[in-house]
C-alpha cells in the first residue's frame, strides 16, 4: 500500500461528507438514537473490518461512535482507509 499525499486525501474527502482529515488520520463521529443502535452498527462495521483485514481505532460512549482510520504500516492514509470509510458510510447511511 502506498501512502497518499495531502492533496490526494483532500481530493478524496471532497466526496465524503462525514469524514475529516485530522492528525494523519481519517476521522468521524457518528451519533445514533441510543446505545443499542450505536453498538449494533459497531458490530456490523466490525464484520466488514475483519473481512478487509483493516481495523480502526474507535470508541463508543452511549450513542456516539468515534472512528479513526489510518494505515499504521505506512504511517498515513492509503486507499485501504478510504475503502473502509466508504463501506462504513454505506452501513451507517444506507447508501448504494
Amino acid at each position: 500500500m502506498e501512502k497518499l499525499s495531502e492533496a490526494q486525501i483532500k481530493e478524496k474527502l471532497a466526496t465524503m461528507d462525514s469524514w475529516e482529515y485530522t492528525d494523519g488520520a481519517l476521522e468521524t463521529a457518528l451519533q445514533f438514537g441510543n446505545f443499542k443502535e450505536a453498538f449494533a452498527t459497531m458490530t456490523r462495521i466490525a464484520f466488514e473490518c475483519e473481512l478487509q483485514g483493516h481495523h480502526p481505532d474507535w470508541s463508543n460512549v452511549y450513542n456516539t461512535l468515534n472512528i479513526r482510520l489510518n494505515t499504521h504500516d505506512v504511517g498515513g492514509i492509503t486507499e485501504k482507509d478510504f475503502k473502509l470509510a466508504a463501506v462504513i458510510e454505506k452501513i451507517v447511511f444506507g447508501e448504494g
